[in-house]
């Protein structure tokens, strides 16, 4: 058998002038240095650092059977990600998964029981302040609400399915993009609405069309998907029959079965188009319900819609989702990188509340 032993030799070696120094190629000895007939090879390595020794490897092995090395096999973890099978159970599909997480905190207590903010005078206050800065805001009458034509908007069209696309245009992105997006599909199909034109030209031609508005590849397929699903399961473009279904935890269950529905654009649709009381929590919500208390400081926007929805009124929820989106764009402290200097009239109210909280959490 070959074997391999490593030689150290000390930096406190002989001058060279006295030494003889070994070659930097491999050298085999015709003289065999030890018994039993081995040849010695001395193998020199790269130049070592300033800190190792210089080594040297003496390589033994019999002169009538040179053994090969064997080859070192790269073994698999039995866990490795890559040797699980994909998930293709309906019972944990996607839209499954989401049913799941939303219902999971569907009791009447919601996703933090102990947490009581906001109360109901919380909600009037907020209301209250927010309407004196930006004017009140009231649920139009069904019969009166009308869709945009100039811009995509967010729910609010008398069609549910309208209402449902024109919300997934303006999912992470800015008004004035989503509304050029809705422009674009006038344009190509005549109007935003042809759903007929839509699916037939392809969700190639879809995702082009609307990527003027932003995450055209995402948004093509879900609203292509969509489309497909509702003609499939209704047998028409059409999700009228929503409004048949008293039960909003029913009607939410529903939204949320198709792919790229999540709740807070579903909540959208329920509370503009359905007229239900739902109350949406978009990213301006989301911070400014951080920044006045009314949440736990680690709660996802999800688990904030569930909480919410639950303390606030409903006859609030419309004007409150509205002026916050509203105050979030507007107000210098609350928007996104605001700079606080102490004069939000919002923050100043809830300030003492909010520092109360944070020494009990």
């Amino acid at each position: 058998m070959r074997t391999i032993s490593t030689i150290r030799i000390p930096k406190t070696m002989a001058p060279a002038t006295q030494r003889r120094q070994p070659s930097r190629t491999a050298k085999l000895s015709t003289t065999p240095p030890n018994p039993g007939n081995l040849a010695v090879m001395l193998i020199k390595e790269e130049p070592p650092s300033d800190d190792d020794l210089p080594l040297l490897k003496v390589k033994r092995s019999p002169l009538s059977d040179v053994i090969p090395p064997k080859k070192r096999h790269k073994t698999e973890s039995p866990t490795s990600l890559t040797s699980i099978p994909p998930i293709t159970s309906d019972s944990t599909s996607l839209s499954s998964k989401k049913l799941l997480a939303y219902t999971k905190h569907t009791d009447p207590s919601g996703p933090f029981p102990l947490f009581p903010h906001p109360t109901p005078s919380d909600c009037l206050l907020a209301l209250n302040i927010l309407s004196s800065l930006h004017g009140a805001r009231h649920r139009p009458k069904p019969a009166t609400l009308k869709a945009p034509s100039n811009r995509a908007g967010c729910g609010d069209s008398p069609s549910v399915l309208d209402a449902l696309v024109r919300t997934i245009l303006s999912q992470n992105t800015s008004d004035q993009n989503s509304s050029r997006a809705k422009k674009s599909m006038d344009t190509i199909y005549g109007r935003s609405d042809n759903w007929d034109a839509i699916v037939q030209g392809g969700q190639a031609k879809l995702e082009e069309t609307i990527k003027c508005g932003g995450l055209g590849a995402v948004k093509s397929k879900c609203i292509y998907n969509l489309l497909q699903e509702v003609k499939a399961k209704h047998g028409e473009y059409s999700l009228e029959s929503l409004r048949k279904i008293d039960d909003n935890d029913m009607v939410m269950k529903e939204l949320l079965g198709f792919k790229g529905i999540g709740p807070k654009t579903a909540s959208c649709v329920m509370l503009f188009s359905l007229g239900r009381e739902s109350f949406a929590v978009d990213t301006h919500v989301w911070r400014i319900s951080g920044l006045i208390g009314w949440r736990p400081g680690g709660a996802t926007r999800d688990e904030t819609h569930l909480h919410l929805d639950r303390r606030i009124p409903g006859d609030m929820k419309f004007g409150l989702h509205v002026l916050m989106v509203t105050h979030g764009k507007r107000c210098e402290e609350c928007k996104a990188g605001g700079v606080v200097k102490g004069r939000c009239k919002l923050r100043k109210a809830f300030e003492g509340a909010v520092e109360d909280r944070k020494v009990k959490e």
